[in-house]
């Protein structure tokens, strides 16, 4: 049976670009596979009481130095140098959590989530253009108009919303997050924790 990580996912996280690619790298030496699970994280703020590093831990003298340290540490370790700050963080990333959600239906999570990780943690990616957006997608391969459509509809909607309230039910309270079967892991600082229980079998 082919082991699975499932990593909620939003788009509006630093986090969520610094993991994707040595979780990604760890899968593939493992022969595993990534389940994207899209999530709304100011939702996931509002259900759990959590806020933003930089916000929550704002009065707290040198915690958000010394996170700012460890970023920069894991950024060197795995090469990340291209990483941005994305010029309008944080942003709304309701749009795009919605269209990830309807890619997810089609089993293109993981496309959708690689095509635009790069042009809006790197390139800076106007994330409030529809045609900036629509360009990039289309040049993955995916049909722009069709997931904006979709993004609108109910069905759409209420799927991002049960992923949130789900993976909150669960335990989770920020990203990034992951799970390896029941086994729940907080932060990129525990890829070397997943890889041993990966290495487990």
């Amino acid at each position: 049976m082919t082991k699975r990580i499932e990593l909620v996912f939003d788009f509006v996280s630093p986090n969520a670009y610094l993991i994707w690619w040595p979780l990604r790298e760890i899968a593939a030496r493992h022969g595993a596979e990534i389940d994207v699970v899209p999530v709304f994280l100011a939702g996931m703020h509002k259900l759990t009481g959590n806020a933003p590093p930089m916000i929550r831990d704002g009065e707290v003298k040198g915690k958000n130095a010394y996170a700012q340290l460890e970023m920069d540490r894991f950024i060197a370790k795995h090469g990340l140098t291209k990483y941005r700050l994305h010029p309008h963080f944080p942003f709304n990333s309701i749009t795009l959590q919605r269209m990830l959600a309807a890619a997810c239906e089609d089993g293109r999570g993981a496309d959708f989530v690689e095509a635009l990780l790069a042009p809006i943690w790197e390139d800076g990616l106007d994330v409030f253009d529809p045609q900036a957006i629509g360009a990039v997608l289309g040049a993955a391969g995916f049909d722009a108009a069709d997931l904006y459509a979709r993004a609108q509809t109910d069905a759409v909607k209420q799927a991002l919303a049960a992923n949130t309230d789900a993976v909150v039910e669960r335990g989770a309270f920020g990203i990034p997050t992951m799970w390896v079967g029941d086994a729940m892991f907080f932060g990129k600082e525990r890829l070397g924790q997943i890889e041993e229980l990966l290495d487990e079998g």
